[in-house]
């Protein structure tokens, strides 16, 4: 079973679509269980049938016209129930629905497994017999496990659409899609997108309209003849290391290259009007469908051949390409991932909005985005990205929602609420040079987040009182080596005068997990518990001292620099990181002739033995800072660049907020100063239960900054305090998040919330 299950699964794949996959899979699955029917029905949501799609043994002509209501039936009972269903006597079951246009009338036995992605019943797969009888254990686990394995091309195709009134006439018009993922950064936009993708990685390459076809021709056969120049030059310099018939593996690779092939292909397809890399994603992809489908194993190791040569024509073209591509006002970037360095090398402000496949809310492109103020939605994993280049779209990252070819409804909507958001915005001027003060006097400091000097102008126009967190990981990811301590001191010295005299807290490099560099790359299996943060820069001192030193020399003459050791996990490693900084001190004192007053030296409480270690932590440390967005992560075993569990990340979690109010308590126990630098800071909601907790300091994304000080000038420390009370004693996240809303909406405040959805009870406040 297990070998008809691969080769079944393998023939799915490199089916052309939706309706030759599911025809694969009936005739594949009727013979393999000996049955003498197999159907398939999906789910057409916008009508709530259950639409028979493909099968074998019932009438053909069906296909497509029958259909059963959605607690209609025993496919309808299976889909009700999201379990299979085995029946040796089907027509005596209450709930049988007998169809007369399938021809059913003579099928007795009946096994139904529901088609599910994500906790959603897309369809339902049933096979059916003559014979009375009972299908056995193997042929239900056989089913089930096809249906987990083929749930994901039926979602794929419910993402492009085609699941929506399946036996409705297809019209020419694109038809308005939502996709659904998790918000990176919160705002709307509207725009038109921009499909991003690295180098020489041809799955990616988006399909779009040749400008010059011309140009495009001409720009193919420059790459066709350099990769005929490539392959015959490896050629001749195996000629002395490889028998003849080795060789012949190039010719092989000529041949295919040739106008008969692959290249007679590409050029067929760039005249039909696709650009020249959209029509070679296009030819390569058929020609790896065509393998993979293939039963001889040397066969299918031709894959490597075709996908070899495809990277190097793309390579060439890509070289051919002029970098300077046009990022009209209001593009939305799009992108299987979009990294931090791509991010920031980008007009920004031609960015409207960023959506991506891949990827988790508090991923460290996420964080950046938040910062620059860029709507982001992250872990759409059903976009279709290749088709979307220049579609119009709405990313509505409040909701978690990607809207593409919007209805003109939706986008007379959304014009309205940008406009009001806009007047938001501008409402809340009013409080830049006001205090973060409660109405009942308790006082609190807000600090912004930086990694741009984009970011320091927007922390300064917004009031903040100094930086809680300079991602100094930032520079180093914008170039292709490490930068030197002179370069270093003055990327560091801009930080420092910007905010003179205020404090501005420097995270010693944090690289690792999501944060890698090029030219250090770090290949692990499991990053978030590796190698990173303090791990890394004490296994180097030279990267250590290198950096340490640069921001010693920064702070000459100004005295505002604190320095945060990111990813602590032992006594240990503040002690070594003494050592160093102490060390430090002396060789600039020397070096510069000047007085250096040692920096605070803090931690980030980020890992579970950070947490359960705090008071010993406190004791050695100058002052201690959360790092919410690990914390969360590690407490809740939930890694945040994971879209599948990216759901059951949340700060509003029981083990989340007690553990928080334990790092409070025994941080002042011994003394010290403690502030929050993760997102939750700059959350409305948990900001006020962090300010109950007693943080005495929050540290956020400049876009959050006025927002955070509005709300803490509208709510009493005393109903703050009431609301930690209450919350600490929950035990679901759920209900606690409810609660604090509703106490937000009570004080007129839901517009900081959830601008663009309605409060439970109500309008939304003016």
């Amino acid at each position: 079973m297990l070998d008809i299950l691969r080769k079944l699964v393998q023939d799915v794949d490199a089916a052309p679509n939706l309706v030759s996959a599911l025809d694969v899979i009936v005739q594949s699955v009727k013979d393999a269980l000996k049955t003498e029917v197999c159907s398939i029905y999906l789910l057409d949501e916008r009508n709530s049938r259950y639409v028979l799609m493909a099968t074998q043994g019932l009438n053909p002509e069906a296909v497509g016209v029958v259909s059963l209501g959605i607690s209609e039936g025993l496919v309808g009972l299976v889909g009700q129930r999201e379990e299979l269903i085995n029946l040796e006597d089907a027509s005596s079951h209450p709930r049988f629905h007998y169809l007369p246009e399938t021809g059913e009338e003579k099928y007795n036995s009946f096994l139904g497994v529901p088609i599910m992605n994500r906790r959603k019943v897309l369809g339902v797969m049933v096979v059916q017999q003559q014979d009375k009888r009972r299908f056995g254990e193997a042929e239900e686990a056989f089913l089930v496990t096809l249906s987990a394995q083929i749930s994901g091309v039926v979602a794929h195709a419910r993402a492009l659409g085609q699941l929506e009134n399946l036996h409705a006439p297809k019209s020419g018009v694109a038809s308005p899609r939502i996709f659904h993922g998790v918000a990176g950064a919160s705002g709307i936009a509207m725009g038109r997108a921009v499909v991003i993708y690295p180098p020489a990685d041809i799955e990616s390459v988006p399909d779009r309209a040749a400008d010059d076809i011309d140009a495009e021709l001409d720009s193919f056969e420059q790459a066709l003849n350099a990769v005929r120049g490539e392959i015959q030059t490896l050629d001749k310099k195996m000629a002395e290391s490889l028998m003849p018939e080795e060789r012949a593996l190039f010719d092989v690779y000529l041949r295919m290259l040739d106008d008969n092939a692959l290249g007679g292909e590409i050029v067929e397809r760039i005249q039909a009007g696709n650009w020249a890399a959209g029509a070679l994603r296009a030819v390569i992809d058929e020609h790896m469908q065509s393998f993979a489908a293939m039963d001889d194993p040397y066969l299918r190791e031709r894959m490597a051949d075709v996908r070899d040569l495809g990277r190097r024509l793309l390579a060439h073209l890509q070289q051919q390409t002029t970098p300077n591509r046009d990022f009209p006002e209001t593009s939305i970037l799009i992108g299987e991932d979009i990294s931090t360095a791509t991010l920031v090398e980008m007009p920004l402000e031609n960015i409207a909005a960023i959506v991506t496949t891949t990827g988790a809310a508090n991923s460290h492109m996420a964080i950046v985005a938040r910062a620059l103020g860029i709507p982001t939605v992250v872990g759409v994993a059903e976009l279709p990205v290749s088709s979307l280049d220049d579609a119009e779209m709405i990313v509505d990252a409040y909701q978690s929602r990607v809207y593409v070819h919007p209805s003109r409804e939706l986008r007379r909507r959304y014009k309205d609420i940008i406009k009001e958001e806009r007047q938001l915005v501008a409402g809340l001027d009013a409080y830049r040079d006001l205090p973060a003060e409660t109405p009942d006097g308790h006082r609190i400091t807000l600090y912004v987040n930086t990694g741009l000097m984009a970011d320091v102008a927007r922390g300064r126009e917004r009031g903040a009182e100094g930086v809680g967190l300079y991602r100094s990981e930032i520079p180093f990811m914008l170039r292709d080596r490490f930068p030197s301590e002179e370069e270093q001191r003055n990327i560091y010295r801009q930080q420092l005068s910007a905010f003179a005299p205020y404090p501005v807290t420097m995270r010693m490099l944090d690289i690792g997990g999501d944060k890698d560099l090029p030219y250090f790359p770090i290949d692990e299996v499991n990053p978030a518990l590796g190698w990173r943060g303090v791990r890394i820069t004490l296994d180097h001192p030279e990267i250590f001292m290198v950096q340490v030193r640069a921001m010693l020399k920064a702070a000459i003459g100004l005295n505002n620099l604190q320095i945060l050791l990111p990813m602590v996990s032992s006594v240990f490693e503040i002690e070594e990181a003494q050592h160093l900084l102490h060390r430090a001190v002396a060789e600039v004192q020397e070096e510069e002739k000047v007085t250096i007053h040692p920096p605070k030296l803090g931690i980030m409480v980020e890992v579970p033995s950070a947490l359960i270690q705090i008071k010993d932590l406190a004791h050695i440390a100058d002052f201690v800072s959360v790092g919410s967005n690990d914390l969360t992560q590690y407490l809740l075993a939930v890694d945040r660049n994971n879209a599948r569990v990216a759901d059951l990340y949340t700060p509003y979690h029981p083990a989340v907020l007690r553990s928080l109010q334990y790092v409070v308590k025994e941080t002042h126990a011994a003394g010290k100063m403690v502030s929050i630098c993760g997102e939750m800071a700059g959350d409305p909601g948990t900001a006020i239960l962090l300010m109950a907790m007693g943080f005495d300091s929050l540290s956020m994304s400049a876009s959050n900054l006025l927002k955070i000080r509005k709300v803490l000038r509208t709510v009493p420390m005393s109903v703050a305090k009431n609301l930690l009370e209450e919350a600490l004693v929950i035990d679901n996240a759920a209900v606690i998040r409810s609660m604090v809303e509703l106490e937000l909406n009570r004080l007129g405040l839901w517009e900081l919330v959830r601008p663009t959805q309605k409060p439970v009870g109500g309008k939304v406040p003016a």
